[in-house]
């Protein structure tokens, strides 16, 4: 009977422990899950607004919302005013700081090259993302030539003429650049 009772106990303390497991996973969903309706209606402030493409994104640091944007290419008359751009740049304010390593990144489509490398750039490691590229490209935004002109090595100068010009004196600043003594790297 005590052997019995020691296995009850045993079994209910691992239907415990798994509940939790669980349940505290299911919390870290529902978080995830409310940080992605955000980057939602950020995007959807565009189609009142018409500031932009129906992009938006939120930067999270410990469960935080540390930055917010959406798509503001049409208002600022700039093409790098992309959701995720204004969330990195958000953020980077609001933390003052422009290292987000620990930060992650929710948006509501897969991120363009421009935002994946400011992404990188920002060192944020993890993305969240909604909508694919084809989902985009559906709706008229298209950057697969971008993929492919990067991939190609950039070298199609139909997309983008690259020619390098008076290195030996532009060098004479990354030369400088190089022998301080004081200097922050990023």
């Amino acid at each position: 009977m005590k052997k019995f009772l020691a296995v009850l106990l045993l079994m209910l303390g691992m239907i415990n422990f798994c509940w939790a497991q669980e349940n505290a996973q299911t919390g870290e969903n529902a978080k995830m899950h409310e940080f992605m309706l955000k980057a939602v209606a950020e995007a959807e402030k565009n189609i009142i607004s018409k500031d932009g493409g129906p992009f938006g994104a939120v930067i999270v640091k410990d469960g935080v919302i540390v930055g917010t944007g959406h798509n503001e290419v049409l208002k600022n008359n700039d093409p790098t005013c992309h959701a995720e751009m204004q969330a990195i740049r958000d953020a980077c304010r609001n933390l003052k700081t422009f290292d987000l390593t620990g930060c992650e990144l929710y948006t509501s489509c897969y991120p363009c090259p421009m935002c994946l490398s400011a992404t990188i750039w920002a060192n944020i490691k993890k993305v969240y993302y909604g909508n694919t590229a084809e989902d985009a490209a559906d709706i008229g935004f298209r950057d697969d030539f971008i993929y492919k002109f990067i991939e190609g090595g950039c070298k199609d100068v139909q997309v983008l003429d690259l020619e390098q010009q008076q290195r030996d004196e532009t060098i004479v600043t990354f030369k400088k650049f190089a022998e301080q003594t004081e200097k922050t790297i990023y």
